[in-house]
Formats: C-alpha cells, sequence, structure tokens
C-alpha cells in the first residue's frame, strides 16, 4: 500500500473514533462542548418529550410556595435519575443541584416552583387538579426546561471546566424564596447566576431583555382607617371613613404625578378597597390596599414612607385614625432586578450564537416585580424573556390569567439557553481569578 492511502485510512480510523459530541465548529475553545448544537439536542424526542411530561405533571399537581412538596420530589427523582447529586431541603422546599468537576468557576441557572391561587378556565387534558390553584405564571414550564438543560449538560458533564449550580426555587410569587435561598449559603462561590421568563408576547425562539433596571422593586401595603360608624341621613353625627379613604387614595396618586421626577418611573395604585356593607349605613371603619413600585432603592423607600404619611395625614384632616400596615411578614418588598451591563453583552454573544441575532431583542423595562432581584443583591445576573408567541396560533393570554397557557415548543429554547449561558460561561471565564469562600465547596460531588 502507498503512503497516501496508509494516510487516508489513518485518517478515517482517528476520525471513527472522535467523540461523539465533538464540534469543530463550535465557538468556544473546548471542542467537546458543542454549545451551538445545544438545540438540535434539546429539540431531540428524547430530551423535549421527556421536558413535556414533567412540565404537565408539574402543571396538574400546583402547589404553592413553601409547599412544592410533590414538585420538589419530582424534580429529585429526575435528578437521581440523570444520576445528579443535589442539596434537599433548602429554603424549604428548594433543590441545589450539582454537574462538573465540584471546582471553580460556579455558575448558576434558576427555576422558580410555586403556582397561584387561581382556578384554571383553560380546558385541556392536563388541567390543575387542584380547586383554586393553578400554573399561571409559567414556572412549570421553567422546572421542566432546567431540568432539559441538566440532562444535555449532564451527557457532557466530564468537558465542563468547573460546576453548573442547578437552582430550584420555591415560593417566588411573593414570598420571597430567593432570598431564602440566598440566606441559605449555598451560592457563597458562584460567579455569576442566569434566569428565565416566559413571555406570551415575545416569538417562539426570540429572547428579550436588557442592560440595567427590567423589572421594578415591589411592595404592598394595607390601610385601616376608622372613624364612626352612623346613618347616612344624618352624618354630622358619624365620623366616615369612606370620605376620609376616598380623599386618602386621591392623594396617593399625587405622589408620583407631584413628587416623583417625571423621568424615575414609579407606581403607586390602590386595588382593593373594603368598607360597609348597606347604602344607609356609614361604618366604622374602612380597609384599602396596595402596590407600590420603583427602579431605585432611593426611590422605593420614598415611595414607603410617603405612602404612610399620606394615608395617616389625610385620614387626620378628616377626623379619622389610620394605621398602616406594609406586609412584609407575607409579601416581602423585592428590590429592582438589575441585570448585570457585563453579563448583558454575554448573554446577547450566546443567545445570538444559539438562535441568531435577529432573534435577540432589546425591551423596555417592566414595572412588574421578580424576586431574582435578591441574587442580583449577591452577585452579578441576568435574567431574560422567551418567546412563546406563534403568529399562526391562537393569541396566549398574559401570566397571572386564568385563561395562560404554556406554548411546549419554546421548552427546547429554554433548555438549550440555560445549558449554553452556563457551560460557555465556564469555558469562557475558567481561566480568571475567582474569589472563594474558604471551606464552601461541595463536598457531595
Amino acid at each position: 500500500m502507498g503512503f497516501s492511502k496508509w494516510v487516508n485510512l489513518l485518517f478515517i480510523i482517528f476520525n471513527c473514533f472522535l467523540p461523539i459530541f465533538s464540534d469543530s465548529s463550535s465557538s468556544t475553545s473546548n471542542d467537546n462542548l458543542p454549545i451551538n448544537k445545544f438545540l438540535d439536542l434539546a429539540k431531540n424526542p428524547q430530551v423535549f418529550d421527556w421536558m413535556v411530561d414533567i412540565r404537565r405533571k408539574i402543571h396538574e399537581n400546583p402547589e404553592m410556595g413553601y409547599e412544592e412538596f410533590e414538585t420538589s420530589e419530582l424534580i429529585r427523582a429526575k435528578l437521581d435519575e440523570l444520576g445528579i447529586p443535589y442539596k434537599h431541603p433548602v429554603a424549604v422546599t428548594g433543590v441545589i443541584g450539582y454537574i462538573g468537576t465540584g471546582l471553580p468557576p460556579f455558575v448558576a441557572i434558576r427555576a422558580d416552583m410555586d403556582a397561584l391561587l387561581m382556578e384554571e378556565l383553560v380546558e385541556w387534558e392536563h388541567k390543575s387538579k387542584v380547586p383554586g390553584k393553578m400554573h399561571a405564571c409559567g414556572h412549570d414550564a421553567h422546572v421542566a426546561m432546567l431540568l432539559g438543560a441538566a440532562k444535555i449538560l449532564k451527557e457532557l458533564e466530564k468537558d465542563l471546566p468547573g460546576t453548573v449550580v442547578l437552582v430550584f426555587q420555591p415560593a417566588e410569587e411573593g414570598g420571597g424564596g430567593a432570598k431564602k435561598i440566598v440566606d441559605a449559603g449555598v451560592l457563597k462561590n458562584v460567579s455569576a447566576i442566569f434566569g428565565l421568563h416566559v413571555n406570551h408576547d415575545t416569538s417562539l425562539g426570540a429572547v428579550a431583555s436588557r442592560s440595567g433596571p427590567l423589572f421594578a422593586g415591589s411592595g404592598f401595603f394595607e390601610a385601616i382607617i376608622s372613624g364612626k360608624g352612623g346613618h347616612a341621613a344624618i352624618p354630622q353625627h358619624a365620623i366616615d371613613p369612606i370620605v376620609a379613604a376616598s380623599n386618602v387614595i386621591v392623594s396617593l396618586q399625587h405622589i408620583v404625578s407631584r413628587e416623583a421626577d417625571p423621568l424615575d418611573t414609579q407606581v403607586v395604585t390602590v386595588g382593593n378597597f373594603q368598607g360597609g356593607g348597606a347604602f344607609n349605613v356609614i361604618p366604622d371603619s374602612v380597609t384599602i390596599g396596595g402596590t407600590f413600585r420603583a427602579f431605585s432603592h432611593e426611590s422605593f423607600m420614598h415611595l414607603r414612607n410617603r405612602i404612610e404619611q399620606v394615608i395617616t395625614g389625610q385620614a387626620a384632616v378628616h377626623r379619622c385614625n389610620a394605621t398602616v400596615n406594609f406586609l412584609q411578614e407575607e409579601k416581602i418588598f423585592f428590590p429592582p432586578t438589575i441585570n448585570d451591563a457585563g453579563l448583558h453583552d454575554y448573554f446577547r454573544s450566546v443567545a445570538g450564537s444559539l438562535l441568531g441575532v435577529d432573534k435577540v431583542n432589546d425591551m423596555q423595562p417592566v414595572m412588574g416585580g421578580e424576586d431574582f432581584a435578591f441574587y442580583q443583591q449577591a452577585l452579578p445576573g441576568y435574567i431574560f424573556l422567551l418567546g412563546m408567541r406563534n403568529p399562526s396560533a391562537e393569541p396566549l393570554h398574559i401570566v397571572h390569567s386564568p385563561y395562560f397557557k404554556i406554548n411546549e415548543d419554546a421548552l427546547p429554547y429554554g433548555a438549550a439557553l440555560h445549558a449554553s449561558l452556563a457551560a460557555r460561561y465556564l469555558v469562557e471565564f475558567r481561566q480568571e481569578e475567582v474569589p472563594v469562600v474558604e471551606g464552601k465547596y461541595h463536598d457531595e460531588l
């Protein structure tokens, strides 16, 4: 056999034994991590159908914040199935999984688990089986996508130059589960954390986000305005708390319109008014409640202080007493969600490579709250919206609607983005100096 034939034969043999996941066109320096193929892997029926099944099981059994016991059990069963070690319980029902070397760098990807107190009005095979509870915010899909990412990453674990931390978080809907995760200390050595939220109004296969403030800081308040009840026909013998409360509500609107910088977006909304039970009776008291939002800590605290002053002051003008409760035991204050500027550029690069640069959209800030902000107070963090809208299908309803539906075709995109953001982060940042908290390595790895 001639020399050239020997060379060709050796070339063929060599290529036959290349790792099945190798990808010479990968944008990273680690040839065994086919990051630009993660979407194809996520769309594989073995991964896609697995995620759909998980999502539907969770959807049928919605659980409220810190009560996600069966959801947590399902997550742990799937992690066991994949051979992924984890910590549990964390923050009551939370699960923290680990994929990789157990050494720095550490990067986290997060999914929330809780549902809402809402009756599902969507009629389909996997409708909620629990009266008055529904996954109306997509957290069932978030869990399924994070598990899908875990399934992809576990297959490539030997090639990960660091550790991916999987955060399955309880109680995002007002319970501040993210804060409890941070307080538990399980993210001490993590260099960055990524999260996503499904969005009905962004196109399928596209994403949207921005650098800096994305979601507002949010808080709630309740006030009891007490007067003196009496007959409506003789108001001079009563002290009318309804008139006082009405003036309170109008005056609260003046905080934003007359005191706030017009370029500093803020909101005060009264959404609850309870008082009286008859047309001809002045009640003894009225209860009002609402929410306030701002994009900076300073503006948020200013709103809080002025809300209390306005309520007590206006009540006094009308000869009433008022007590104000900011409900921090039941509805913890959420700080503003502020995306890290450096991670924004990184996200655009990763998402653009995976989806196409035309699928990566900038968006305006949203006044809704998101407890992902608690992670961002502790370490660099980035959250984005994942599109579900299919123009050829029926329009999707907004989150927190009893008609809210998930387009399950979005699941592979979320799983692939989670996996890509984590894997490429480890590859690109593995040479950087990573501060480590002594004694905080994950021994279970």
